[in-house]
């Protein structure tokens, strides 16, 4: 859902009360003072990394938006290893320190989720490079988690991508939920990579290089009967 309002990210509420905890604490021991309002500082910090604001929700027929904000590192035609099929698959790099959740970019039914928590050896060199160097580690050795969704009969694979300082992936969907365009359903703490497997016959709408922004942005459309 949507809400017209600010809200916290579900993961992000542990973080915060730790945060709030450890500022609380040390103010009550050390006063107000340098440390104590860096603690404070890293707590306000959390929050708005947390943080989300309401999105506005293209209503064009057909469209695939962004799944997460970021940057377009790759649109080519590939194999979805999840479905078996040939895809369109565009890929968006999430930096560091900026807004992590993922979103739905259709509405439809989720057909299955796949968690693939990864090689250790892999989950600690991807966890040391950029995620668009990451993208040429195998997918089969990588933390990634695989979003099967039933788009008005079309399908598209949302798949999280374990990162730079990525250390978890969060992924609340389940099978048989019903996703509506722009809701979150999870997300990857500090930067990761979301590739959205398309049906072939998608257009982008974005190239290579462009930033964009979760739920507002339209990636490609797909094609609709009248």
């Amino acid at each position: 859902m949507n809400l017209p309002y600010p809200t916290l990210a579900r993961e992000g509420w542990p973080m915060l009360a730790l945060s709030v905890a450890a500022a609380l604490l040390t103010t009550a021991a050390l006063g107000l003072g340098m440390v104590s309002g860096l603690c404070w500082l890293a707590a306000m910090l959390i929050a708005g990394f947390f943080m989300h604001a309401p999105r506005h929700v293209p209503s064009q027929a057909g469209a695939v938006l962004a799944p997460a904000d970021g940057r377009i590192e790759r649109i080519e035609h590939a194999r979805d290893p999840y479905t078996d099929r040939e895809a369109l698959v565009i890929s968006v790099i999430m930096q560091a320190f900026r807004v992590h959740p993922s979103r739905a970019c259709v509405d439809g039914i989720v057909q299955q989720v796949q968690y693939f928590p990864g090689t250790p050896f892999a989950r600690e060199l991807v966890n040391r490079l950029p995620a668009s160097a990451s993208a040429s580690v195998s997918q089969s050795s990588q933390e990634r988690s695989a979003v099967v969704i039933d788009s008005h009969g079309r399908t598209v694979t949302l798949v999280q991508v374990a990162g730079l300082l990525a250390r978890r992936i969060l992924c609340h969907a389940r099978p048989g939920q019903v996703l509506t365009r722009g809701q979150r359903y999870g997300g990857v703490r500090f930067g990761s990579r979301v590739d959205v497997y398309l049906p072939i016959d998608a257009m982008p709408r974005v190239a290579p290089g462009d930033r964009v922004s979760a739920t507002t942005t339209i990636l490609a459309t797909l094609p609709t009967t009248a």
